[in-house]
């Protein structure tokens, strides 16, 4: 007996053999040629009112939405984590305007694809492209859109998963409004959840704490949780699955980290703000998520050297000789025993009273002298 990823379409036949055997076991499942596509293709939304998330750009008083009731849609940027929806928008996007629309990746698109694609928006005025991973395009590939997206050859919709103020040209910037588009949230995940098992027309074999987990492991990310869902529904099991035996059989998903590009910065913020906040688990939470995606336990070691004295100050002196200690114990034992000083630093400066009185007042006097 076998089953099909995506179980909700079958060709339902009889096993000869065993009469004895109960009506469901003797029905074998195979999958139609037609629904090979992965369920997150399957319920991709065919309408802006079916989108799960970005009620901020999609609300009544949401940017998209306004821009759209305007009919005047200029290039646009929109800037996300991985799942957040970013292709479907500009599809959705081009359906609502009722134009031409052209999808290009920047990692196999060159300016010779660019130019056939302008030739071609000489028939279609308007013509919307979209290019996703466009912060892959160098300096001359992002160059040649200038001049058709100033003036109005085409509508320019760029997806990028990185910062676009530092992967973009600052011209092609000025000529389009970058969107940020956030990760799902929990209820928004339950309800994509939910919308998946209507669609299979079964439930999941989780129990409720397997299902937070589920959740919690995708991050924000709608693809990754469609995919998952499909290898839960093949499994076609009668009991539920703890958390435990999911993560078995899901296996661990790597760390959404990389050690010089936009995770890099939105996760050392965090961790600086978490210490800043006095909140001593969250500040352990995201040094563990930079350990875990490869960062260089010295490179966080330095930055609490600096928010020793930066952040604390003279109101804890004490915090500046706890933070050298630290970078000069791990360099003496390295990972892993040496992440624990850096761990106990952590701790110790987000839970001492803050104090930057010493940095504004030399950032004044630096001011004056100059």
């Amino acid at each position: 007996m076998y089953f099909c990823t995506i179980p909700f379409v079958y060709k339902v036949f009889l096993i000869p053999g065993n009469k004895n055997r109960k009506a469901k076991d003797l029905i074998m499942r195979e999958p139609l040629l037609h629904s090979e596509k992965p369920l997150a293709e399957l319920l991709r939304p065919k309408a802006l009112g079916e989108v799960v998330g970005q009620s901020h750009l999609l609300d009544e008083k949401g940017t998209i939405r306004k821009l759209l009731n305007l009919h005047r849609l200029p290039s646009l940027i929109l800037w996300g984590p991985p799942g957040s929806g970013k292709t479907t928008l500009a599809r959705l996007i081009a359906k609502e305007m009722e134009r031409e629309f052209v999808q290009l990746s920047a990692v196999f698109a060159g300016v010779a694809d660019l130019r056939k694609v302008f030739d071609q928006a000489q028939s279609a005025l308007g013509t919307i492209v979209f290019i996703d991973e466009i912060h892959r395009f160098n300096k001359s590939q992002q160059d040649a859109l200038l001049g058709p997206v100033e003036s109005g050859l085409i509508i320019l919709i760029g997806a990028t998963t990185e910062n676009p103020s530092f992967s973009l040209n600052a011209a092609l910037l000025s000529r389009a409004r970058v969107l940020v588009l956030n990760r799902l949230s929990t209820t928004d995940l339950e309800a994509l959840l939910q919308r998946a098992e209507t669609f299979l027309d079964q439930r999941l074999v989780l129990t409720p704490a397997a299902r937070e987990a589920l959740i919690d492991l995708v991050d924000g990310d709608a693809r990754m949780l469609l995919n998952y869902v499909e290898t839960i529904a093949a499994l076609n099991g009668e009991e539920d699955l703890n958390a435990e035996q999911l993560g078995l059989i899901l296996q661990r998903r790597a760390a959404l980290y990389d050690k010089n590009q936009e995770y890099h910065y939105n996760l050392i913020s965090a961790f600086i703000k978490s210490m800043r906040g006095s909140d001593p688990d969250a500040a352990l939470y995201w040094m563990a998520r930079m350990l875990e995606g490869g960062e260089d336990p010295l490179y966080l070691a330095r930055r609490l050297i600096r928010f020793a004295s930066e952040d604390v100050g003279l109101a804890d002196p004490q915090a500046l000789s706890h933070s050298l200690s630290a970078c000069q114990c791990y360099e003496r034992l390295g990972s892993p025993e040496g992440e624990l000083a850096i761990a106990n630093a952590v701790v110790y400066l987000a839970t001492a009273p803050k104090s930057n009185a010493v940095y504004m007042a030399l950032k004044k006097v630096q001011k004056a002298a100059s």
